[in-house]
């Protein structure tokens, strides 16, 4: 099964079932961003947690599976998007890109935020002036070897 179909299958139960990213994340044990990503092709659930998810959306061991195999991240996205949301994340790295990178060398050295040893949260956060996304992101460093 393509990660495409499994996307497909999951998002078409998922609305099926009225099932919130956050119900799904709660039967796999895992965080939401997480959980989510793996349901939308990203990333690999372990077998049991994908088993729980496969459950919760009453879908077969075929979907299981799927949902604990590898993939190849960010293969499904176009050079640049023209979905407004994703767009913007773009946007932040254009204009924000550099400054996080200086900020990062000077704080630890040359080097890397990792995406692998990694953990992000997605929040809302009541604003008189209309509600805020607050995003935090969490990745071990990753300092460049020198030979």
């Amino acid at each position: 099964m393509t990660k495409a179909a499994l996307t497909a299958a999951i998002l078409a139960a998922k609305k099926s079932k009225q099932l919130t990213w956050a119900a799904l994340a709660n039967a796999a044990g895992l965080s939401e961003v997480y959980t989510t990503s793996a349901c939308l092709g990203e990333n690999a659930l372990p077998p049991d947690a994908a088993a729980r998810v496969a459950a919760a959306l009453e879908l077969g061991p075929d979907i299981a599976e799927a949902l604990t195999e590898f993939c190849n991240k960010g293969e499904a996205a176009a050079t640049v998007t023209k979905e407004p949301l994703q767009y913007r994340f773009q946007e932040i790295i254009y204009v924000y890109g550099p400054t996080l990178k200086a900020l990062i060398e000077e704080k630890f050295g040359p080097g890397i935020m990792s995406a692998i040893d990694f953990t992000m949260s997605v929040d809302r956060v009541a604003d008189p002036k209309g509600d805020r996304v607050k995003i935090e992101m969490c990745g071990k460093f990753l300092g460049y070897k020198t030979w």
